[in-house]
């Protein structure tokens, strides 16, 4: 019975959502579609030649390659040795995928509710090596034949909806801290540490035995309550932000992850990254959140088991942010993108070196050669050599 109201609270949270308007007549809106698994596992994967995004999802760079995930479609590949000029090389597709991660030249994805794993030591051949069935089951419906539901965006005439924005399918990647891996932003759902790769659902901790990275194996899950939102792994500790707090765990025992902790807020949007003895919180109004908050956070975590706030600040809209040295970089959604100072992290507030008002900015990797930035209207590079003067590189547009 339970998985029954799980599976209708679901439908109705993914079903008709307005997005956005497309001229006077016309709007794009999110319908809800339902396909058999045994159709969906039918469906087409592997390496195209390269096209032109439609819509950017999560973000994920590896050695000299920047990956851009298309919602549900897969994941555009560029070349970006020279992040002025990155180079549009190849097309992964991938049904339902909206989330990655890389260890040892294998590219882990999700595919609705399968983990694909790829050999991409080869962008000009990429292979899959291996599928894992049913690890992600929170778009599943019961009954003898299994159905899931994902949605898809079609034009349509103009009409009035009801509802909440759809933000069901984040999963994501995260930066990584073990063997040859690469780097996410900070909405993350999937990280790698110490030769496992963790994912987060909705309510669960995922657990993925990567040390032959060729073959991963389903280790377990661990529920977390409902909320779940991003992971970021630091010091051999997982930091999982929800809507109600953020979730500490010791995994010096990479399968066998502890709780230590749990630092609570508002109900609130919340994604997390760690620097030091220090976690950076933002909480943002927006999708399903619903709250007047909108702040970043400073919590002391020096003493995992007993976090505590010590310092809180007013934004505009925060979603997505990324630490190098003493610099902090917030995207402000729709009001562009923020650069801290955060040698003094008691006074933040007082210590912004730039604000780009014109990029709305949801996500950022502060990565070794750019500031990687997700935007409304495609990805963006920065040079962040000096913080307080940002200067774009380039931009991979959308169509």
């Amino acid at each position: 019975m339970k998985k029954n109201l799980l599976n209708v609270f679901l439908l109705l949270f993914v079903g008709v959502l307005f997005t956005q308007c497309k001229k006077d007549e016309y709007e794009v809106i999110k319908i809800t579609k339902m396909i058999s698994v045994e159709a969906m596992r039918a469906l087409p994967v592997g390496v195209s030649k390269a096209i032109e995004a439609k819509k950017t999802g999560k973000i994920y760079i590896y050695n000299d390659y920047l990956l851009i995930n298309e919602p549900y479609e897969g994941i555009h590949i560029y070349n970006n040795a020279n992040p002025s000029s990155p180079v549009n090389i190849a097309f992964l597709k991938i049904p339902g995928n909206v989330d990655l991660a890389v260890r040892n030249d294998i590219l882990y994805a999700d595919s609705f509710i399968d983990l694909l794993a790829f050999d991409i030591s080869n962008m000009s051949s990429i292979k899959q090596v291996k599928r894992l069935n049913d690890v992600f089951k929170q778009v599943y419906s019961t009954g003898v034949q299994k159905y899931l539901y994902y949605t898809k965006d079609t034009v349509v005439k103009k009409q009035r909806y009801t509802g909440v924005v759809n933000d069901i399918s984040a999963y994501s990647s995260s930066s990584s801290q073990s063997g040859s891996s690469g780097q996410g932003g900070s909405m993350a759902r999937f990280t790698l540490m110490n030769d496992y790769l963790y994912t987060v659902g909705m309510y669960e901790l995922g657990l993925f035995d990567v040390k032959d990275a060729s073959s991963p194996s389903y280790v377990k899950s661990i529920n977390l309550g409902w909320g779940v939102e991003t992971i970021f792994p630091y010091d051999n500790k997982l930091f999982i932000g929800t809507n109600t707090g953020m979730h500490i765990f010791n995994a010096v025992d990479a399968a066998n992850p502890v709780k230590l902790s749990t630092y609570s807020h508002v109900f609130a949007c919340d994604p997390v990254v760690v620097q030091g003895k220090y976690a950076y919180v933002t909480l943002r109004t927006g999708t399903f959140c619903r709250q007047t908050v909108n702040q970043l956070e400073v919590v002391d975590i020096e003493d995992p088991t007993k976090p505590k706030q010590v310092a809180l600040y007013q934004m505009q809209n925060p979603h997505g942010l990324s630490i190098s040295g003493n610099n902090l970089f917030l995207c402000e959604g729709n009001f562009g993108i923020k650069s801290f100072n955060i040698s003094d992290n008691k006074a933040i507030g007082s210590n912004m070196l730039q604000h780009l008002q014109t990029v709305k900015s949801f996500d950022v990797i502060a990565g070794p050669k750019s500031l990687i930035v997700t935007g409304e209207d495609g990805v963006y590079q920065f040079n962040y050599s000096n913080a307080s003067n940002l200067k774009q590189m380039s931009l991979i547009k959308v169509k």
